[in-house]
């Protein structure tokens, strides 16, 4: 070997060194500055995070799979209680405009329109305790109409579903 390509050996091997220090310093001062920053504390992102990895259903066998299921379910029920629409009120206006105009006032799935003595006559026959059952419950009728449980919104109260169909059978009157 000679002694131009021995000092190019020793010249490129120090270069080599010193650009593997820099690499390692650079990632070591990021490393620093990483564990230094704050992390992030928004508690909506864990939720999401949650309920990303939260297991889409459950198996219930037996007797202890029944009183899980019972216990999950009165769970369910107890959530849906503690949020209650719309501060609670019984007013069966605020709610119908909050919620029930967009099928009652189109007639979608064939709802009876908001203040239409046809379409409401034959319904408000059958009395007001069949029509507040079925919104609570839903109704699909035999010519294809259909009324959701709640109007689609679990957290209303009983209540405040018989405070809305009497106030809007109250509009055809």
């Amino acid at each position: 070997m000679s002694p131009s390509d021995k000092r190019f050996l020793r010249q490129f091997s120090t270069v080599l060194t010193i650009l593997l220090l820099v690499a390692l310093g650079l990632i070591a001062l990021a490393a620093y500055i990483y564990d230094r920053m704050p992390q992030p504390t928004d508690p909506a992102l864990q939720q999401q995070v949650d309920a990303r990895i939260a297991p889409v259903g459950a198996v219930y066998a037996g007797a202890a799979g029944a009183a899980a299921m019972q216990a999950a379910q009165a769970a369910a029920n107890k959530a849906a209680a503690s949020q209650v629409a719309y501060g609670g009120t019984l007013d069966g206006h605020v709610i119908f405009n909050h919620l029930c105009t967009t099928c009652h006032t189109a007639g979608v799935a064939g709802a009876p329109v908001i203040g239409n003595k046809a379409m409401w006559g034959p319904r408000i026959a059958q009395g007001i305790h069949v029509l507040v059952q079925h919104a609570i419950h839903g109704y699909h009728g035999p010519d294809g109409n259909f009324m959701p449980p709640k109007g689609g919104n679990p957290a209303l109260t009983d209540a405040q579903i018989e405070a809305t169909v009497k106030w809007m059978v109250a509009q055809v009157k």
